[in-house]
């Protein structure tokens, strides 16, 4: 596999080095400012944002959009000092706010909100899931054959070995050292499908492209740079096929992980009272709404209409990434070393 050289902001000092971007959304003369931290695109999440600011009179977010893997070594590091930036934090890696929460460095919050929550989308009342997005496969409609769309892992090992020459260095997914979402992702398939080791063998063997971000790839499968992109997030996939219908999605038929974008409280920030709001907010039929017309909340129905999935799919076909410490296995160091060997030996083997 080939590896793209991305431009990441490594966190050497300054939380200005480290950030992709920072925005004020609200009132220029706010009484008060909400900071908040996440790895989702600002673009995406604003009109829920300026949904929540609607129902707070004076009041305006500051909002920084991450990579993951530099928020997580922030957040700790701000925990350790005692001295958190954010009010509020929202990402994709969930293994790692897990492991925020466990090193006691997220505030406890309970509400009816909160409460409502199923199991698998709350950890101490200090974690909560408050989207529901697939993993899925895209592909360039104009340039991949009918019969070689992969619609499961198993027709995308077949789509490799049948045509390796059409696909070689032209399949692409997340580098897993530098997107902790691809980490999860990656680790997710390893302990769910049987076809792990062969997608490692067929990704090495055809050259495929490990980079960081899912724009930069779904704008590669655009532009025919790319044909295939593997374990994409669907909710960035179908904002951007609603521009462009060249774009092809794929929630695979074998298993489709479900990821909860999951946000923490950091203990002892400033404003912890109005965050705790916006977390209510985002948890409420209002809120839910918002996330939904972001494509940021997508159940089985929402994919059968989007023909992510044939009609009579199962919800069996879904495999939701609970947030829970069983999570934290992925972060342990042995391990964690031991599947990174692994993947790059398979992946970056020259």
């Amino acid at each position: 596999m080939r590896r793209v050289i991305a431009v990441v902001f490594l966190i050497a000092g300054s939380v200005a080095d480290a950030q992709e971007l920072t925005a004020v959304i609200g009132p220029e003369a706010a009484v008060q400012e909400l900071r908040v931290r996440s790895t989702t695109d600002l673009a995406v999440l604003r009109p829920v944002l300026e949904g929540f600011l609607s129902t707070q009179q004076g009041t305006a977010i500051v909002y920084e959009q991450w990579l993951s893997n530099n928020l997580y070594r922030q957040s700790i590091a701000e925990c350790e000092t005692g001295s958190p930036a954010a009010d509020l934090i929202i990402s994709s890696a969930v293994h790692q706010l897990v492991d925020f929460v466990n090193r006691a460095c997220a505030a406890a919050h309970v509400s009816k909100a909160t409460a409502a929550l199923p199991p698998q989308l709350s950890w101490r009342d200090e974690l909560w899931g408050i989207t529901r997005e697939p993993a899925v496969i895209v592909y360039n409609r104009d340039l991949v054959p009918p019969d070689e769309v992969p619609r499961s892992r198993f027709d995308l090992l077949d789509t490799l070995r049948n045509a390796p020459e059409r696909y070689a260095g032209r399949v692409a997914t997340y580098d897993i050292d530098a997107s902790g979402l691809g980490f999860l992702f990656a680790y997710a398939d390893s302990l769910e499908a049987t076809t792990f080791g062969g997608l490692l063998e067929a990704f090495g063997r055809t050259g495929a492209v490990a980079t960081c971000c899912s724009a930069e790839i779904m704008n590669g499968v655009l532009s025919g740079d790319y044909l295939i992109g593997y374990n994409l997030l669907g909710s960035y996939a179908f904002e951007l096929a609603k521009a462009d219908p060249r774009l092809g999605i794929v929630a695979p038929s074998d298993y489709t992980l479900i990821l909860a974008r999951g946000a923490v409280l950091p203990r002892g920030s400033e404003n912890n009272e109005l965050a705790r709001r916006l977390v209510d907010y985002l948890l409420s039929s209002a809120g839910q709404d918002g996330l939904r017309r972001a494509n940021l909340l997508i159940d089985l129905d929402v994919l059968r209409e989007k023909g992510a999935v044939p009609d009579g799919t199962s919800s069996s076909q879904l495999r939701p990434i609970a947030l829970s410490p069983k999570l934290l296995v992925a972060l342990d160091q042995h391990k964690r070393l031991i599947f990174t060997e692994l993947w790059q030996n398979s992946f970056f083997s020259e």
